[in-house]
């Protein structure tokens, strides 16, 4: 069966929503352009902005600790940084966030709305050449639809994929068939990627975004039903191209 892209996502603000796209331009050694540009330091955060390096999830605010990023819809601009926040449909917040001016507006609404939920006051920062994802290489991730499938098959409710934060989705494989890639090169398109390792997760996709609510428990469901904690795969991009939803994916020969 032929295995195809099914939707493109990038993160321009790490720990807030996801933004769909219908193509995006990969470049050997990065992540998707725009993706985790951007995130929300807290006031105990390691972070330092003006000697600025890839600092772990800890130093930063995101979904596992606080659950009511989840609540917030954003639109983001890559031309003018232009980052609209939403609640329940309704504007909340608006700033070119890549000015001092701008991301002082979302600031200031963060502030407000987390209150005493997060150390000091949140900040939001950018680093020339650091991406902020969960590991220090600037991977992109795959998830399987029908591996989610079959987690609502063990749950028995619908599982947003979205939970899991993925870059690409892929429709076609079998079940956890990409877990089986790690150390192979996919084509994507016209894009080469080399599958790096499986992603395990923690308690991020325990959220629900759009609700901010914990309503399932999808660390013990997949310990429970499948024997790990692991969901989708990273993979390195070796050679770039543009890459759009209903591009085909392709193991190379081994």
């Amino acid at each position: 069966m032929t295995i195809t892209l099914s939707h493109i996502y990038r993160y321009p603000v790490k720990g807030l929503s996801a933004q769909a796209m219908p193509c995006v331009e990969l470049a050997a050694g990065c992540g998707l352009p725009e993706d985790r540009r951007f995130a929300i330091m807290h006031g105990a955060s390691t972070f330092n902005p003006n000697e600025p390096s890839w600092q772990p999830k800890t130093s930063f605010l995101g979904l596992a600790r606080n659950e009511r990023l989840g609540t917030l819809e954003t639109e983001y601009d890559d031309v003018t940084t232009l980052l609209t926040v939403r609640r329940g449909g309704r504007q909340v917040a608006r700033g070119r966030i890549g000015t001092l001016v701008g991301r002082g507006l979302i600031e200031q609404f963060l502030a407000a709305y987390l209150k005493d939920e997060v150390p000091g006051v949140p900040r939001l920062v950018e680093a020339p050449g650091v991406m902020f994802g969960d590991t220090p290489e600037k991977w992109v991730s795959i998830v399987g639809a029908a591996s989610l499938h079959d987690l609502e098959r063990v749950v028995h409710e619908p599982v947003n994929p979205l939970r899991f934060r993925p870059n690409f989705i892929i429709a076609g494989a079998a079940p956890w068939e990409e877990s089986h890639w790690v150390g192979r090169t996919l084509m994507l398109g016209p894009a080469r990627l080399n599958v790096t390792v499986p992603i395990t997760r923690y308690s991020a996709i325990n959220v629900e975004p759009g609700t901010g609510a914990q309503t399932l428990n999808l660390l013990l469901a997949l310990a429970r039903g499948f024997g790990h904690q692991q969901c989708g795969v990273y993979a390195q991009v070796l050679t770039g191209g543009a890459v759009a939803v209903g591009d085909t994916a392709v193991l190379e020969p081994t």
